[in-house]
């Protein structure tokens, strides 16, 4: 089954957070109309949204990371139980319901690709370093379509000639070795002082103005986990001209 693109062009955002990934898409689909789901951030709850079929011709999002997150994987390899339910399982469900013609989801490095029926899901990994930015961030997405497209993203020729630790949102070596450089193994110094940079600093490292969380409604450390948990706007306008191609190519 084929889902035709509507005459008006609806994207669905699935667990959208404070809409980064939003506004990339936004930014490279001007003429499409970007609908948020529910987010527990705002009080929703994904296990009772049905969207409607037919109706999306795409699907973005990136379920919650921290059941996959390298705290995580610390946590159960010291025989704690896992705190963070896999919603990964919804983001299926409402592929399925929807159907619409494609879907993006993201994650982290060691997040399962979704696999929902009568989809060919193709996964990438994407640094924002690679993209001419100073954070180095990891990310992986896995870009979903009937015919098996794949992304082909536009990287920088030159990395950024700063490097910045990856903005987190609570304390904890751990959390910064997740960001670390590679083989980096102990909390140093810089990596301290980088964990508490002001907020203005986290949005700049994001790709955002940064007076972009003063008006929200949010204790300073909500806000410091909102935009850590955001896809940094360079790496999802890269990701969002990516599947504009993709889907613009009749073949």
């Amino acid at each position: 089954m084929t889902t035709p693109k509507p005459s008006i062009t609806l994207i669905l955002s699935l667990f959208p957070g404070i809409g980064l990934l939003d506004r990339a898409f936004e930014a490279e689909f001007p003429d499409a109309c970007l609908v948020r789901g529910p987010d527990l951030l705002w009080g929703g709850d994904i296990h009772h949204f049905h969207p409607p079929s037919a109706t999306f011709w795409g699907i973005i999002g990136g379920p919650p990371c921290k059941s996959f997150s390298f705290a995580s994987a610390i946590s159960r390899s010291r025989g704690s139980k896992p705190i963070h339910p896999n919603l990964i399982h919804e983001f299926e469900r409402c592929i399925n319901e929807a159907q619409p013609a494609w879907f993006v989801m993201e994650n982290v490095r060691r997040a399962p690709i979704p696999s929902p029926p009568s989809y060919t899901v193709r996964s990438l990994l994407l640094n924002n370093r690679w993209l001419g930015e100073a954070q180095h961030r990891l990310r992986r997405f896995s870009f979903g379509t009937r015919t098996g497209r794949t992304l082909a993203i536009e990287v920088a020729l030159f990395e950024h000639p700063d490097w910045e630790y990856a903005v987190v949102g609570k304390a904890g070596g751990h959390l910064l070795l997740a960001g670390g450089k590679p083989k980096s193994r102990r909390v140093t110094e810089r990596m301290l002082a980088a964990h508490h940079r002001p907020l203005a600093r986290l949005c700049e490292l994001q790709g955002l103005p940064p007076t972009f969380l003063d008006t929200m409604p949010f204790t300073k450390a909500a806000k410091r986990e909102a935009i850590a948990n955001g896809v940094p706007l360079p790496m999802g306008r890269a990701i969002a001209r990516a599947v504009r191609n993709a889907m613009s190519d009749p073949g």
